[in-house]
């Protein structure tokens, strides 16, 4: 992988111990990316790699659906990130109550806003696209840069008036 700088794992939380804290993650990945050609797909390699992990070694559902939102997250929000802030750009996936988190940081203190939804504008609608899709956005401003974390489902919702 051309642009990853560092990867980390941190070990996963028992189940059981899950049931009874909600929000600790059962899988997290942390990956520093520099820029370099190709780390936008390697960032988009990681978060499927992830997901299948939390699959295979955890038994999470993660529909098809979310495995390509997760990875068109990343790819947005890392895109926008070595677009507009110099230097690395940190990646951190997380599982944890049903959905992954997607976390990007980087350097830049300015915190993004989406536009008014436009046809016929050319590019800059990563942010809007990403709002669209995803179940939780927020954005914080750090010491140094911001953070951007995205939330998402990780198994399919039935569709409202469906029943089984």
């Amino acid at each position: 992988m051309n642009g990853v700088l560092q990867a980390g794992v941190r070990e996963p939380v028992a189940r059981e111990e899950c049931s009874r804290m909600p929000d600790e993650a059962l899988a997290e990945l942390i990956v520093a990316l520099d820029g370099a050609v190709g780390c936008i797909a390697d960032a988009r390699a990681c978060a499927a790699d992830f997901l299948t992990r939390a699959q295979t070694d955890h038994g999470l559902p993660v529909s098809a659906r979310a495995m390509d939102l997760a990875q068109l997250v990343v790819s947005e929000l890392v895109t926008n990130a070595l677009k507009y802030a110099p230097g690395p750009v940190l990646l951190e996936l997380r599982v944890a109550a049903g959905a992954v988190e997607i976390t990007v940081w980087d350097t830049d203190p300015t915190l993004p806003r989406a536009r008014a939804t436009d046809a016929d504008r050319v590019g800059q609608h990563g942010l809007e696209i990403v709002m669209a899709v995803v179940d939780g956005f927020e954005v914080r401003r750090e010491p140094v840069g911001k953070r951007i974390t995205a939330r998402l489902a990780l198994a399919d919702r039935p569709l409202p008036g469906l029943h089984g």
